[in-house]
């Protein structure tokens, strides 16, 4: 399988499939490269999916660098590890953030940024399940039974089939005799959780650092992360960004709705 060292020592995992454009697909807080299994198949591009220090296939490493400065390092490290001198970015909400830090630290290394429900402001709303979750192992004990769970409660996605809540969890989650297991450093919570409790930082530099590269925002209209309101001020400041607002998804749309698909195919054009 492969892996690159990065350079404080620590191996990270990563899957490179495909050929043409180089999209490196950066994951969700706590997910992995499996979070663009649904969209994979519709991209006709080169995708590099890392899996991030604690996460995933990658190894576990000290909890105080599991930030999103050193995941960027690290983005650069994998490009440099494939003899990339430029890559474009597809990120689904910490990913997105990562992006633009990219954007705003080694604007150079980017040929376009694609944010999947993630931009400068980050819904309360939002943040407080992400504080109730991360680190913690689900209650189900089943793939089965956390796939029910997600259709009946998770009433900001529509019309998801069950198939579809299956191969989420699945990909996510180890199944095991004692129950369902986070496929990640549970430690992760108290560096995110010691990240929320300062001050929360203007981000809006790092969105406007996106100038000049093509820039697509793919936002889920249930979101409870990205609201609508911050979407329309990234459209006033960027009013050439290719933009969806997916109905029936939340926070995170699958990225193989319709309107995700058309919003994704129009960016890679812009970049060819």
């Amino acid at each position: 399988m492969p892996h690159f060292t990065a350079k404080n020592g620590t191996n990270l995992y990563y899957t490179d499939e495909g050929t043409g454009l180089p999209v490196i697909a950066l994951a969700g807080l706590t997910r992995n490269g499996a979070d663009f299994d649904h969209v994979a198949p519709h991209l006709p591009v080169r995708l590099i999916r890392p899996d991030y220090r604690g996460r995933g296939q990658s190894d576990w490493a000290d909890p105080a660098t599991y930030t999103i400065p050193q995941e960027a390092q690290d983005a650069l490290g994998l490009m440099d590890h494939l003899g990339l001198e430029k890559a474009a970015i597809l990120g689904t909400s910490r990913g997105g953030l990562i992006a633009m830090v990219l954007a705003a630290t080694a604007k150079d290394r980017l040929m376009g940024v694609a944010l999947n429900d993630i931009g400068p402001v980050i819904d309360d709303k939002g943040l407080s399940v992400i504080k109730d979750y991360i680190g913690r192992n689900p209650a189900q004990k089943t793939y089965a039974e956390a796939a029910a769970f997600r259709a009946k409660t998770w009433a900001h996605f529509e019309g998801v089939p069950m198939d579809r809540w299956l191969a989420e969890v699945t990909a996510h989650y180890n199944e095991t005799p004692d129950g369902l297991v986070i496929r990640y450093d549970p430690k992760l919570r108290d560096a995110v959780l010691a990240a929320f409790d300062t001050t929360p930082p203007d981000l809006w530099p790092l969105f406007d650092a996106l100038t000049g590269l093509p820039l697509a925002l793919i936002r889920g209209a249930n979101s409870d992360l990205l609201t609508k309101a911050t979407a329309d001020e990234m459209t006033r400041r960027r009013p050439d960004m290719i933009r969806a607002d997916v109905p029936g998804r939340g926070h995170v749309p699958f990225l193989d709705e319709p309107q995700a698909l058309d919003a994704l195919t129009n960016w890679l054009e812009a970049m060819q």
